[in-house]
């Protein structure tokens, strides 16, 4: 594997930390996750739904596979004793708590090289380590709504509509494992280690960085959702989401006068000029729109398709899975918890030299590996 004799001590909890964790996890790595005793992760009873698993949330088994559990007290002296012999011997540190936590703890950037030189430690943040907002919960919704994210979704009449998924942990955990892996290569080149920081605010506005370049270059000018069917507030129609007669499909750019002769669509003829495709897009979707919605999905696309036009059906899950197209990729994988429970979820997306990269270890009960982990780095009160 990639990241084999790679160990990694992880504090993080909840989503955006652990992400970059099971990512680094999937690629090789040995990781620990300290947890505190009684109740481990706060993410162990997060429930997004009424699915559990042993008593536990989904979320939680699905981000911590492949991962060893190692319970701790840090307020306790033996117990903050035997981290830090575990972290002299560790590539990674990682941790999301906010600013000023470890360093009551004492396990901040300072006193851990005092420990270990190398280490790589890694820190993920809501909002940063400066100005008035640093203090603030780095919870997903609230970055969403805080960082402008929620005004490109939905029509323009619309309220602001955050993304169904957690994009703000997922970023902020990609961009982590980012830095740390190019961390962990400049180490193997010069031997030194290095301080990583991401705050999920930074992550969400990079994010964004399609849009706000058009917002700094344009006078400042807000982005302006269409009023029918909104896909992305800077692309012209026919771009966006249609239903038809049965069904739904995606438009993404394409010649209005070609879809007018491949649909039939004669009032969209008078369209002309192409700058006309974004100024009247409103009334250019709204044409289409009512055209789309006199036959099915699959009679349109199957014209639009043959053309070599920019269109897709729009699917759920239960027909996404029925596809070929997904079958093929493998994507789901089952991994077992030490009780012998089967969970099935979602693979690691990433393949080297054409393998898979995957395991069928499943999320650790709450303290399960203190014993091994004990044993095998000699940890002593």
């Amino acid at each position: 594997m990639l990241l084999d004799d790679i160990l990694v001590i992880d504090f993080s909890q909840f989503l955006s930390g652990p992400s970059a964790a099971l990512r680094l996890a999937d690629m090789g790595a040995q990781v620990i996750k300290i947890e505190k005793p009684g109740t481990g992760d706060i993410c162990r009873q997060l429930y997004v739904s009424d699915v559990r698993i042993e008593g536990e949330s989904t979320i939680f088994h699905a981000i911590n596979r492949n991962k060893q559990s190692y319970v701790a007290d840090l307020k306790q002296p033996a117990d903050l004793e035997k981290i830090k012999q575990l972290l002299s011997g560790a590539d990674v540190m990682m941790h999301n708590f906010r600013p000023g936590v470890m360093e009551r703890i004492g396990l901040d950037y300072a006193s851990v090289k005092e420990i270990n030189p190398g280490i790589v430690y890694a820190e993920l943040n809501g909002f940063g380590h400066e100005g008035p907002w640093k203090h603030l919960p780095g919870q997903d919704l609230l970055l969403q709504a805080a960082s402008g994210l929620t005004w490109l979704s939905n029509n323009q009449q619309e309220n602001p509509t955050p993304m169904g998924v957690a994009v703000v942990d997922i970023m902020a955990g990609t961009h982590l494992a980012q830095g740390v892996l190019a961390a962990l290569l400049k180490k193997s080149v010069s031997g030194k280690g290095a301080l990583v920081q991401v705050s999920m605010f930074e992550s969400i506005l990079d994010f964004q960085f399609e849009v706000l370049t058009c917002y700094y270059n344009d006078g400042r000018q807000l982005p302006v959702r269409s009023a029918v069917n909104n896909g992305h507030a800077y692309i012209s129609a026919p771009y966006g989401i249609y239903k038809t007669s049965s069904g739904y499909m995606a438009l993404a750019m394409g010649n209005i006068l070609v879809l007018a002769e491949l649909l039939g669509c004669a009032p969209l003829k008078q369209f002309t000029e192409p700058a006309s495709w974004f100024n009247k897009r409103d009334e250019i979707k709204q044409i289409l729109a009512g055209h789309l919605a006199g036959n099915t999905a699959a009679h349109w696309l199957g014209i639009l398709e043959q053309a070599d036009i920019w269109c897709a059906p729009v699917m759920d899950y239960d027909q996404l899975v029925k596809e070929e197209a997904y079958r093929l990729l493998q994507m789901e994988i089952t991994v077992k918890t030490s009780n012998g429970l089967s969970v099935k979820t979602t693979r690691c997306p990433i393949r080297v030299d054409g393998k898979l990269l995957s395991s069928a270890k499943g999320a650790p009960l709450l303290g399960e590996d203190n014993e091994a982990i004990d044993r095998l780095f000699g940890l002593r009160d």
